[in-house]
């Protein structure tokens, strides 16, 4: 018979935060050093729709709640990963300050195409 018993919380002290803050929307991932997820949110998943996802504040929102998450886990330090042009990227990271998460190092990682794919025939006329 399985056994009844909740699963221990682990403890992570140090930590990585993604932020992918897309036009329309922004991401926000709490994860350990290894980038196993304990904590996530977004602005969708905070009660906003539409054209209000991709907004600072909505973005701000989002981290909020996705923070009170992680501090469950014991995260007090996190180095921040920025991808994306969005409205949410600086928004995402101001609110870590209200939640007493102090940020390690801020790397962006948005995505950079270098080739890219074919362009479009020549207008002709």
């Amino acid at each position: 018979m399985a056994e009844n018993r909740k699963k221990q919380r682990r403890s992570v002290p140090a930590g990585q935060l993604h932020v992918q803050a897309t036009f329309n929307n922004t991401i926000i991932s709490f994860s350990d050093k290894k980038g196993n997820v304990i904590a996530q949110g977004s602005a969708g998943a905070s009660g906003f729709r539409g054209s209000k996802k991709g907004t600072a504040y909505a973005a701000q929102i989002a981290a909020e709640k996705a923070a009170e998450t992680a501090k469950g886990y014991g995260l007090k330090s996190v180095d921040v990963f920025v991808k994306g042009v969005g409205q949410g990227r600086d928004a995402a990271i101001r609110a870590l300050s209200t939640a007493d998460i102090s940020i390690e190092s801020i790397k962006e990682v948005t995505g950079v195409p270098h080739g890219g794919v074919r362009p479009r025939k020549q207008r002709r006329g």
